[in-house]
């Protein structure tokens, strides 16, 4: 599903990554570990294509994403990957409905559609009193549920999630890895997941081991 080859890059004189080669399954969800500065987040960024890389290839569904130009990159993106990141990212003057709308409505969906399928996905994720709140008014597990409906409101082939339980406590950790494995069992949604939390990359189906920049495990 997605392919990785060769990836390289540099901030000035400083290489991060040095030559990734990686692969990720339809279905799978794949923990990427290491200490901070091994490279994690840039390869998720990269892979994301929120940066590109300095040498390398990127196939997803075998299109070469690095050939496409940033306006076919910003749709590709918009369709096929959901991002959820440590501190959710929701916009405080919208509320959970608005928000979890928003990439639907970019990518040109009608707004009662877009709105329909936003409350189905909340009312999944156990959040249907919650659709006129603002993030100021939820809770860090429900904003996080949020982020992860907004992730998904497009259907896209993989989630990429950066420390998503990073900024949360105990029990809404482990009922945000929980829902990350419900998803991927009725949904049959993929995960890339950087994180530092042991208990949610050994539930994984597989870990990548990171280390100055290259795979190590």
């Amino acid at each position: 599903m997605i392919e990785v080859k060769d990836i390289h890059k540099s901030f000035g004189t400083l290489e991060v990554l040095k030559g990734i080669d990686l692969f990720v399954r339809k279905g799978e969800i794949v923990a990427i570990v290491g200490r901070s500065g091994a490279g994690k987040t840039t390869l998720l960024q990269i892979i994301g294509t929120l940066d590109s890389a300095d040498k390398g290839k990127i196939f997803f569904d075998g299109i070469d994403l690095t050939t496409l130009a940033e306006p076919e990159l910003a749709q590709f993106r918009n369709r096929n990957i959901g991002f959820v990141f440590q501190f959710h990212q929701l916009l405080p003057e919208f509320t959970a409905l608005e928000n979890v709308m928003i990439p639907a409505l970019i990518g040109k969906v009608k707004n009662a559609e877009a709105e329909k399928k936003a409350k189905d996905i909340l009312s999944m994720m156990q959040l249907s009193d919650r659709f006129t709140h603002k993030p100021s008014e939820l809770s860090g597990g429900e904003k996080q549920r949020v982020a992860v409906a907004r992730a998904l409101i497009n259907s896209p082939s993989v989630i990429l999630a950066d420390e998503p339980s990073g900024s949360l406590d105990t029990q809404n950790k482990e009922e945000l890895h929980r829902l990350f494995f419900e998803l991927r069992d009725r949904l049959g949604q993929t995960f890339v997941l950087v994180t530092h939390d042991n208990a949610l990359a050994e539930r994984s189906d597989r870990i990548i081991r990171m280390q100055d920049g290259v795979i190590v495990g």
